[in-house]
């Protein structure tokens, strides 16, 4: 392989702050992680923005992105360093709009190339396809296989993240396939033996790999 899978790692649906974020700064210890989104629902935006405002500077202080989902007027509030939206969320020139040209924007394409191709000619730094495994983070409506990484890496230079089920017993596959990402929630927080170990785990795969 020519380039070295990386960790995405994304929250966990529902926290509380203070223990979160000493679990965040541990976990983020263990190793190289690209981003960090912060993915919750039903939380209000002054609450999203509080929270948001005491992850940010621990995510940034390990040199990783911190990514909001969903919101591009709320990254913007949080200085954030880019957004991912989903295909029935804000669209991707609302995003590139909010954020500018210098911000990252990635945009969910579940299982279909069509929209992967539409969101990286627009000028997506990322496409996300998935899921791949059954996932308990959120109700899967698509499902996307290996092959799917593989023919993106033939013919595309956008950067793909694979998203959905991923733990480090079933991560092999993608990365052999292809995903330049890894994105991953309940594979590392409830890694058995703690979230450190876990992003350790998944940098020493993406080492054996590259």
């Amino acid at each position: 392989m020519t380039r070295r899978c990386r960790l995405y790692l994304i929250t966990p649906p529902s926290f509380e702050l203070a223990a979160f974020a000493d679990a965040l700064g541990d976990a983020l210890s263990g190793g190289d992680a690209a981003c960090v989104q912060l993915r919750l629902k039903d939380v209000s935006d002054a609450e999203m923005l509080r929270i948001g405002a005491v992850l940010k500077p621990i995510v940034q202080g390990a040199d990783a992105a911190f990514i909001l989902n969903d919101r591009p007027d709320l990254a913007a509030k949080l200085d954030a360093d880019g957004v991912h939206v989903g295909q029935s969320d804000a669209s991707y020139a609302a995003a590139r709009a909010a954020l500018g040209r210098d911000r990252i924007v990635g945009v969910t394409c579940h299982n279909s190339r069509d929209l992967a191709y539409a969101a990286a000619e627009a000028g997506a730094d990322y496409v996300a396809f998935g899921a791949f495994y059954p996932t308990g983070t959120k109700e899967a409506s698509h499902w996307a296989e290996p092959e799917l990484l593989e023919i993106w890496q033939e013919t595309m230079e956008t950067p793909c993240v694979a998203i959905g089920g991923i733990r480090i017993e079933n991560a092999e596959p993608l990365v052999q396939a292809g995903a330049d990402f890894l994105a991953v929630s309940a594979g590392v927080w409830t890694h058995v033996e703690g979230p450190r170990a876990a992003v350790a785990a998944f940098n020493a795969l993406f080492d054996r790999l590259a």
